[in-house]
């Protein structure tokens, strides 16, 4: 049984920051000894482990982390393994009356803070949770019916009609010391012991160079965004040769920035009316809330077809040549190729290139969306457990609000719409730097060396997968 007069233990997760962070906040203002400590569950039921891309900015954030905690008097405990274990062993080391988190949302996480939860209260611990990373917690929103949404129109009217969204909280300005534990201070796993950077090779030279991991990482970008491209995003977010984009999803993705002080930071911008193109960034924010609701109301998203009709689907085998040359980026269609390779070298692509990309592998190559969802969630800095498989389900026509069957991403229509200039094309593809405007789309036209020929034919691909998918509308 905890003492009247123990300590306070913060488990952080996804949740990396000090701005915005209701469990450390409220754990501060108890001025109790505080133990902040962050735990590497690969061993839990059902916890996926992190993708390659994921855990070199997991080391990096963690870094960025631990040095502001020490800033504010605090340390950051490192341990690794089954959570549950960890956080009863750590609570009884630290004699914690309290215990503080901020809400997760997929099953087997919630599953274990259930346990904790229920755990601390059978031994006199005091467990608190917070509402921390999305702006509407996804059992609050509800059709008229009682069910959970399918569409995101309607679904993101509902929640803004739901309420205010709060304010965000400020950093604490100090942290009351750890709490020993027996003789001395919790102790703790070594990063580097970890092992989350790549070795032999260490191919994240690119991510490095692209990426500033951490909180005051996370504040320089929305800053940068807010105070330029994001009053013309509505056009901007399409073009992938020029800086239109948020970039905020890795750090969101970690819970470096809370979306409470991205909301209120437009607001702070744009206090009496919204311009469109802002308006259409919040959207953006929506999707992401839609996704989350998605996958708590449907835990199995990144298994199962959310539309059941899709388990008829009669998806082709790709052969070892085609999958590799789309993972590669030597598809032989440059907004495809541009694509994939940007997301090898910096561990994250352009959304509009994310649709053609995606849509190239299940419709023109009808490889299951699966495979996709793996290798991205494998070389994606922000992939999470609800957009990385509701979008590509999305893509593929078989999730909720999914795009259209029909609807196929022409590559070469993409690109020359989006990246007319090739600008976007000649950054990722150097073999066809030297074409001209028009031959940079179609360089199987001008035969430039070192370049590959298409691995499928465009209208004989589309064909097939139109009558795939009308057969499946048949069954």
């Amino acid at each position: 049984m905890a003492s009247s007069d123990g300590t306070s233990l913060v488990w952080l997760r996804d949740d990396l920051r000090l701005d915005d962070n209701p469990a450390l906040s409220e754990a501060a203002g108890l001025g109790r000894p505080l133990t902040v400590v962050y735990i590497l569950d690969e061993e839990s039921d059902g916890v996926r482990p992190l993708g390659g891309a994921a855990r070199w900015w997991l080391h990096q954030s963690l870094a960025s982390l631990s040095a502001e905690l020490e800033d504010k008097g605090s340390r950051l405990v490192l341990r690794r393994g089954p959570a549950g274990d960890i956080i009863r062993k750590l609570a009884s080391q630290t004699n914690a009356s309290h215990l503080f988190w901020n809400r997760r949302y997929a099953q087997p996480e919630r599953s274990i803070d259930a346990g904790i939860k229920n755990w601390a209260g059978d031994n006199g611990i005091q467990a608190s949770s917070y509402q921390a990373n999305l702006l509407f917690e996804p059992w609050t929103i509800r059709t008229g019916s009682g069910g959970p949404y399918k569409v995101y129109s309607p679904f993101w009217r509902a929640c803004l009609a739901s309420r205010e969204i709060r304010d965000p909280l400020e950093a604490p300005d100090d942290l009351p010391a750890p709490a020993p534990a027996g003789r001395g201070l919790p102790a703790s796993d070594t990063l580097s012991s970890w092992e989350l950077l790549p070795s032999s090779p260490d191919w994240s030279g690119g991510l490095a160079e692209t990426w500033e991991p951490g909180e005051r990482g996370a504040q320089e970008r929305l800053e940068d965004f807010l105070d330029g491209p994001v009053e013309e995003y509505g056009t901007g977010r399409n073009l992938p040769g020029t800086k239109g984009t948020s970039r905020l999803s890795p750090h969101l993705r970690f819970g470096e920035v809370s979306p409470f002080r991205v909301w209120r930071e437009i607001r702070r911008r744009h206090p009496r009316k919204i311009p469109a193109d802002v308006g259409t960034y919040k959207a953006e924010l929506g999707w992401r809330e839609f996704n989350w609701h998605l996958l708590y109301h449907n835990p199995e998203l990144s298994a199962r077809n959310f539309r059941p009709a899709f388990d008829n689907f009669r998806w082709a085998s790709p052969s070892r040549q085609e999958l590799a040359a789309w993972q590669q980026g030597r598809t032989g269609y440059p907004l495809v190729d541009a694509g994939m390779r940007q997301l090898w070298q910096t561990g994250w692509m352009h959304n509009r290139v994310r649709m053609a990309a995606a849509s190239f592998l299940v419709k023109n190559l009808l490889t299951d969306w699966r495979i996709g969802e793996e290798w991205f969630w494998d070389t994606l800095v922000d992939a999470d457990a609800a957009n990385n498989p509701a979008n590509w389900q999305w893509v593929a026509g078989s999730g909720a609000d999914a795009s259209p069957y029909y609807r196929i991403f022409n590559p070469v229509t993409q690109s020359r719409k989006f990246d007319a200039g090739g600008a976007y094309l000649r950054r990722f593809i150097p073999e066809i730097a030297d074409l001209d405007n028009k031959a940079i789309h179609e360089p199987w036209t001008a035969g430039p060396e070192g370049y590959p020929e298409p691995v499928v034919d465009l209208p004989a691909s589309r064909e097939r997968a139109l009558d795939a998918y009308q057969k499946l509308k048949e069954a």
